[in-house]
């Protein structure tokens, strides 16, 4: 082939997407499965074979691509291919290898970064944050993650710069799953409103888990929660609004440290609540918003698929500095 493909691959707490991209991100061939249990080497058999079903998807060997670039949750040390520390996948306890040990399986070279700073860059090339030099990504989904856009570059710092999930909105409050207690992602990631829901399930009526059960599903997902505020469930609600406030606080804070132009919003459940619950968050962060002159906000445009794409970007980056 005369145009160089890459793989990219979105490593989430409930799904692996995986593409194949042409210059300007273009995808060509796409797979998609659940996130397995099983702990980090479940997960790298998974990735393996989720990226080479894009691949002959895309009508090709997975060996025939340049590079493989994965967006991983949590803390990941880029350099070697690490990934540090993964609060949202079931069974993931310590720091495990991925990058090696997918480019072994594979035979090609895969590198790994952080899920939503590759959501962040692709968002930046190809999406809401096109032609602006400043902005920050908040990704709500089944946790809360963030990346950071400064002077046209994204930030990495050591691995895990913009992750405003673990800022503390809250000092002593609920625990996060990270360990720490008052987390953005405590109060607003969608697997601990799951926990709260269950909770809350016991001692009043919601219509949450009869929407999980009609539906098949294995958890309470972005839809399910779409459907539960649609009825006006009670609980649906009361949580959404105090993960709302929770993502006003830090989203607020940062803006005031950081002075970015644009709050980009993506996330499973970001987008999904869509353009008032948006409006709901930039209510809430102007609260803590020091600036006369708040940012602009708008929803991800790259969808389900941003992430991965994003994360084919970093392989490019890799070949690159070859």
């Amino acid at each position: 082939m005369t145009v160089p493909l890459r793989g990219g691959v979105d490593v989430g707490g409930t799904k692996i997407q995986a593409v194949v991209t042409r210059r300007g991100g273009k995808v060509v061939g796409q797979a998609r499965r659940n996130t397995p249990t099983g702990g980090p080497e479940a997960v790298a058999r998974d990735v393996a074979l989720t990226i080479t079903e894009a691949a002959t998807n895309a009508g090709l060997r997975v060996r025939e691509l340049t590079g493989v670039g994965v967006g991983a949750p949590g803390a990941v040390d880029g350099s070697t291919g690490t990934v540090q520390q993964v609060p949202n996948i079931d069974d993931w306890q310590g720091p495990y290898p991925l990058g090696p040990v997918l480019t072994e399986r594979l035979g090609i070279p895969v590198t790994v970064g952080n899920d939503v700073s590759a959501a962040v860059e692709a968002e930046r090339r190809y999406g809401a944050g096109r032609g602006t030099r400043s902005f920050l990504g908040v990704f709500w989904g089944t946790g809360v993650g963030g990346g950071l856009v400064l002077d046209g570059r994204l930030v990495r710092g050591r691995g895990s710069a913009g992750e405003i999930g673990h800022v503390c909105v809250k000092p002593g409050g609920r625990r996060c799953n990270c360990g720490l207690r008052g987390c953005v992602e405590a109060y607003a990631g969608r697997g601990a409103l799951e926990q709260r829901a269950r909770r809350e399930a016991r001692k009043r009526k919601t219509i949450l888990f009869e929407l999980q059960h009609k539906r098949g599903r294995d958890t309470l997902t972005s839809g399910i929660w779409l459907r539960a505020l649609d009825a006006r469930d009670a609980v649906a609600t009361e949580l959404l609004d105090e993960a709302v406030q929770a993502l006003g606080v830090a989203i607020g804070s940062a803006v005031t440290l950081l002075d970015v132009e644009l709050v980009v919003m993506g996330g499973g459940l970001g987008e999904r609540l869509g353009a008032s619950w948006l409006g709901r968050i930039e209510k809430a962060a102007r609260r803590h918003t020091f600036f006369r002159e708040a940012p602009s906000y708008r929803l991800a445009e790259l969808g389900d698929m941003g992430g991965a794409i994003g994360a084919s970007l970093l392989a490019r980056r890799a070949l690159e500095s070859e």
